[in-house]
């Protein structure tokens, strides 16, 4: 166990957990923040993606202990009201809803670094975040939307 502070949806705290621990556990189970998903548990379906910096990253992969260094955004930090989040809305992305926190996240991700992303920087993107309804066509058609097009 070690403490330090971690910075999670703009919030500091201080906590006293395994620096092993990754991050994914550490949110859902130390924080209660459960939009944050486990999918596969090994990096490869994007459901628990998060923001470290900006930057999306598979919370699975990522320990605590690495992670606290960084800014940290769940899909709770989104508020609920952000533009990834009403256009998936409007567009009727969701089906089951299980890999859209990831998907969002993703999507935020790359908006954020380039608001008008082509389809090949959109792909390159949302690689690796998995959807098994099968909602890719919507989920490009908000990204592009976002994106001005």
């Amino acid at each position: 166990m070690a403490v330090f502070q971690v910075s999670v949806n703009g919030n500091l705290r201080i906590v006293d957990v395994d620096p092993d621990m990754p991050l994914l556990w550490f949110l859902r189970d130390e924080l209660g923040l459960k939009g944050t998903k486990f999918g596969c548990g090994v990096a490869q379906c994007g459901a628990c993606t998060v923001h470290l910096d900006g930057k999306a990253v598979r919370s699975c992969a990522v320990d605590v202990g690495v992670a606290h260094l960084s800014e940290i955004t769940t899909i709770e930090g989104l508020g609920g009201s952000h533009p990834c989040q009403q256009a998936w809305v409007e567009l009727g992305v969701p089906q089951c809803g299980f890999c859209q926190p990831g998907q969002i996240m993703s999507a935020s991700a790359l908006l954020k670094a380039n608001p008008h992303p082509d389809d090949e920087l959109i792909d390159a993107a949302m690689t690796g975040n998995i959807c098994r309804c099968g909602t890719y066509p919507r989920i490009r058609e908000a990204i592009q939307k976002l994106a001005g097009r």
